[in-house]
This record gives structure tokens, sequence and C-alpha cells, in this order.
């Protein structure tokens, strides 16, 4: 009887393999606790975007210019998804050698079914995952010509410029086959991918537009904080899924990496409060969340490499470099960046992608991280951190003027009239307003 249940079961077992075999096969390689997480981790970022950034950046500006900015953000997530599925995601992780782009192999997702895998979760989700990072990129850069960039010119712009500048840089950085990569540059989450491209995009875009009406002569107080720290502590909690989701795994590199980006973000928001509470006598709102948002964007590419005291190092040195490179830029400058896109991501970036070549140090007692890949050392460790910071900052600032000027040869000029900007853009590029009391 027993040989005769045994043979039952075995010919069951050896019929289903048969019938679904790659069901089967998928079951064995497919981690379901890493899928869970880099699923929940891909929603968070989106949700930085939509609405966390959105927000944060809407009720920085005057209310005439709020839906427009909220429009803005919400267009180059619509744009960016098409985008990817076209040929972006084949340009930066497809299987190309040769190190500067990753071909067309994968356009419109070729080859990519249900049983794909990236590692051990699904390659769709693992597309859907990176997308939301190429969507927040040129989001960012939203901040720096606020109130005065045609929509027409910013959609074809933002097209360009992914096209040109993020899928061939992701490539450099996150794929195997990527020039950078295979240097050992350290960027677990997009310190030059992601803030090295947009701040240096930022200030050129900046600079190129010129300054808005009355700038640094009439204040140009934000219409509404409370709209700007709810964006923001949206920005913090979906900040879990950019930093901890990029290990790709629910494991120890996640939660470490989830812990040390919290506390540079506390570290930061502490910083930037107590330095305007001994310059000006009172901390501010505004303040704490620019803090926060620099110490967030510090840690990014360091938060895979280092644990929780140097993360709070790093957040302490983002705050601060941050807020004096926030005054000197729009002050001394007299650049006008509007919502301070190259001094909090630009320059957060580079700092973190710097100090991550020094906390990956295991001789740091309790400030040490996780070591240094094999050969490296933290001499070599900072060079090739240079290296990708200049190449990418540079190769992005070569590729935003040209496009600039390419753009606003197509879009008769970038820049909104001065009627439409006295106006404020919801009338001017959308006969709406956000809004009607």
């Amino acid at each position: 009887m027993f040989k005769f249940k045994t043979i039952k079961s075995t010919m069951f077992v050896a019929l289903a393999l048969s019938l679904f075999p790659a069901l089967t096969f998928a079951q064995d390689d497919l981690n379901g606790a890493n899928t869970a997480w880099i699923l929940t981790a891909t929603a968070l970022v989106l949700f930085m975007t939509v609405p966390g950034l959105s927000l944060f950046y809407a009720g920085l500006v005057r209310s005439k210019n709020v839906l427009s900015v909220l429009m803005q953000c919400f267009s180059i997530a619509a744009v960016i998804s098409i985008l990817w599925l076209l040929y972006g995601y084949s340009i930066a992780f497809g299987p190309a050698e040769g190190g500067w782009w990753g071909g067309l192999s994968k356009a419109f997702f070729a080859g990519i079914t249900v049983d794909s895998l990236w590692g051990d979760i699904p390659e769709p989700l693992f597309a859907a995952f990176q997308m939301t990072f190429a969507i927040i990129t040129p989001a960012l850069i939203v901040g720096a010509f606020a109130e005065r960039m045609k929509f027409s010119s910013l959609m074809l712009f933002v097209i360009l410029w992914s096209t040109l500048v993020y899928f061939p840089v992701c490539h450099w950085v996150w794929n195997s086959n990527g020039w950078l990569y295979q240097m050992g540059l350290i960027d677990f989450a997009g310190g030059t991918v992601v803030h090295v491209t947009a701040g240096v995009a930022a200030v050129v875009m900046a600079v190129m537009l010129g300054q808005r009406k009355d700038f640094l002569t009439t204040a140009m107080i934000p219409h509404n904080l409370t709209m700007t720290i709810t964006g923001a502590g949206m920005l913090w909690v979906g900040w879990y899924g950019f930093n901890a989701g990029s290990a790709l795994a629910a494991n120890g590199s996640a939660g470490m990496a989830l812990l040390a980006t919290h506390m540079s973000a506390a570290a930061g928001a502490l910083t930037w409060m107590c330095i305007e509470w001994v310059r000006h006598g009172k901390p501010s709102g505004l303040g704490a969340v620019t803090g926060l948002i620099a110490g967030l964007a510090t840690i990014t590419p360091a938060a895979g490499s280092v644990g929780p005291a140097g993360g709070m190092v790093i957040g302490v040195m983002g705050g601060f470099l941050c807020f004096f490179a926030t005054n000197f830029l729009k002050h001394k400058l007299r650049i006008d960046d509007s919502l301070d896109v190259f001094p909090v991501h630009g320059v957060g970036g580079m700092l973190g992608t710097l100090l991550a070549a020094v906390f990956v140090s295991q001789e740091l007692g309790v400030f040490s991280g996780n070591g240094y890949a094999e050969g490296m050392a933290m001499g070599s460790q900072l060079g090739v951190q240079v290296i990708g910071i200049l190449a990418t900052g540079v190769y992005t600032a070569v590729v935003t003027i040209i496009l600039m000027k390419v753009v606003g040869a197509i879009t008769s000029g970038n820049r909104v009239t001065k009627e439409q900007e006295q106006t404020g853009l919801d009338i001017s590029d959308h006969d709406e307003k956000g809004y009607s009391m």
C-alpha cells in the first residue's frame, strides 16, 4: 500500500513538472520575500514624486504657480514611464558590451516575460522599480526653473535629457557592463545617477533661463509651507524605498541602509535648524525640511556602505555644507535656482559620493562601514569616486547646455514672456487656477 501511494505521488509530481515547467522553475528561483519588499519599495519611490516631491515644490512657489509645478511633476511621471517602456530600460540595463549604453535589444521590454528574473526577483518588477528612479530625477530639476519655463519646452527637454543623460549614466553606474560600475564606483542608490545629474542640470538651466522678475529685490515667500512640510514627510518615508529598496532584497543590507538613511535625514534636519537658530535667532520649518532633504540626498550614494553612526555624521556634514552652498549660490553668485536644487541635491550628492569612500572603511570604530572591495583602499576608492563625479557632472553639463539651445530653437524660447510670468503659469500654461476662493 505504501509503495502504491509513493508511486502515485511521484507520478503526480512528474505530471505537474511536465505541464508547468516554467512555473516550477520560477518558483524554485524566485525569492518571495525579496519580491514582496521590492513591490513595496517601488510604490514608495513613486510616492516620492507623486505626491511627495510635487507637494514639497508646490508649496514653495507663489500661489499663481502652484498648479504648474504639480502639473510638471505629474506629466514627467507619465512621459518617462512611456520612454522607459520604449527604450529607456534597454539603454540603461540592456546587455550590450562596451560600457556606455545597453543597446536596444530590450526595447518595448522585448524578451521580458512573467517568468523573467533579475537575480531572484521578477525582471518586470526590477524594471518598474528602476523606472521610478528615472521618473524622480528629471522631476527634481523642476525646482530650478519653477515659475518661468514654458511647459512645452519643459516636456521636450525632459524627453531629450532623459534619453541622452539619465539612461546612459544609469548604465554607466548600475549596469554590470557599465564603465563606472566596473571601476568600482560606490553609488548605492543614486548619488551620481540621480542627484549629480539633476543638480548639475538644474544649475545650468537656472543660469541659462536667467533670474525671475524681482529676484532678490522682492520677497518671494512660499505660499503654503504646510503643503511643503507635508510633502517633505512623504519624501522621508518614500526614501526608505529609494535607499533600502536598492539592496534588491529583504535582508540585512536593506535594514542597515534604512537605518543609515533615517539617521542622516534626522541629523541633516537638526543641523540646518541649529545653524538658523544661531544665525537668525529662530529655527524655521522651511529650514528643517530643507535640511532633511539635504541629509537624505547626501546619504543616498553611501546608504549601502555605511553604518548608522557614519550615516549620522554624513547627515550633519550634508546639512552644514548644503546650507552654506544655498546661501552662496543665491546671494553671492546671484543664481536663481528657484528651489535650491543644485545646493541641496547636487552638492549633497557629490559630498555623499565622496564620503562613501571614507565611511565604508572598517577601521573607524563605531563609525565604520562594510569595508572596501578587494584591492581597494581609501585613497584608491576616493579616486574612483572623484572620477565618477567629474564624468557625470561634466557630461551632464555639456549635454544640458546643448539641449537647452536646441529646445529653445524649436519652441521659440524656453522662457515664458514677462506678462505670462506676471500672471502666473497656472493661467498662462494651463488656463486653470490652483485655488478658486
